[in-house]
């Protein structure tokens, strides 16, 4: 029996390399997916899977090692943006209990000048796997590239010029994290390993995870799997781009929950990337979302000064 899914799926080669009727289908169909679902499968992306596979390897080698060698790269004052942030220390804003995860995080690196280090805060080498590192920014710069063509789709379905957000996410703030849900030992307090949330950047990009349980709700207030096929990724709408389109494109809440307590002994590795544009961004509603139907829902906000705030509703900043 064929399993329905929860999310439309579409194919990037037909706008990166197809024709011009090719290419008109897929914005429309990409455009559609995050209007009304803000979620979407990709298929041929051009992210390798033996990237994705060695980094999956590697992410799951670093969890594994002792918690007081973890904690060595546990950088204080940098908001959990680089290195590793141990478990039970985000939470959902509107959630007080801690989700049940440990992460790492592999941020922007540039070159000539092109920032302050205040900006772009170094990345943290793991003494103990000299190719962490290395896997990761070649993942990251893989991901940065695919998001990169789904904004040109998503700019030509706004109306704007294809390379509308080039200028914008190059050197972005965009950020590859490997989380670590470690098997659950006891009787959770209240929180379920990602409680529901929505995402802060423009997009998301999520490789399928080694084990189930995200799901997103749906319009009429159901929770639905998304079970991401072989070489697939999912892509979701992050509260940075509804902003910019004044709730057009849709930020949908979603969630990692608990698997059955049978399987409760299974740990959970995940590698999504969230695509930021560079902090000066300017988050304004587009003129051409706003009309009687829809007047201006958001005050005008830069990319840096959101994503500062964000990060102290979710607990990484004080």
């Amino acid at each position: 029996m064929t399993v329905q899914r929860a999310i439309p799926l579409v194919d990037l080669s037909t706008f990166v390399q197809g024709d011009p009727v090719q290419r008109k289908a897929f914005v429309e169909a990409l455009g559609k997916a995050f209007h009304e679902i803000g979620f979407v499968g990709v298929v041929n992306h051009g992210i390798p899977k033996q990237l994705v596979d060695d980094f999956y390897a590697a992410s799951k080698a670093f969890f594994a090692l002792p918690v007081d060698i973890k904690r060595k790269y546990e950088i204080p004052g940098l908001a959990g943006q680089r290195g590793y942030t141990s478990f039970g220390k985000e939470h959902a804003k509107q959630s007080k209990v801690a989700d049940l995860k440990e992460f790492f995080q592999i941020g922007q690196e540039v070159s000539n000048g092109a920032g302050s280090s205040e900006q772009y805060p170094a990345n943290v080498r793991v003494e103990e796997m000299p190719d962490f590192a290395r896997l990761g920014m070649e993942l990251y710069k893989a991901f940065e590239k695919a998001g990169g063509h789904l904004l040109r789709a998503i700019a030509i379905h706004l109306g704007l010029n294809e390379p509308y957000f080039d200028e914008k996410i190059h050197n972005g703030n965009s950020i590859l994290r490997a989380i670590h849900y470690p098997p659950i030992t006891a009787e959770p307090e209240s929180a379920i390993r990602a409680e529901q949330h929505e995402d802060i950047n423009l997009i998301t990009l999520l490789v399928g995870a080694s084990a189930g349980g995200l799901q997103l709700l749906n319009k009429e207030g159901k929770w639905l799997d998304i079970v991401p096929e072989e070489g697939e990724i999912v892509i979701n709408v992050g509260d940075m781009l509804q902003r910019l389109t004044n709730n057009y494109l849709k930020s949908t809440t979603h969630r990692v929950v608990n698997p059955p307590r049978e399987e409760w002994h299974q740990p959970r590795l995940s590698i999504p990337f969230f695509l930021h544009p560079r902090s000066e961004m300017d988050l304004s509603c587009l003129p051409g979302c706003i009309d009687d139907q829809h007047p201006l829902a958001y005050e005008p906000i830069t990319a840096g000064e959101y994503l500062d705030e964000r990060l102290r509703e979710i607990g990484l900043k004080k």
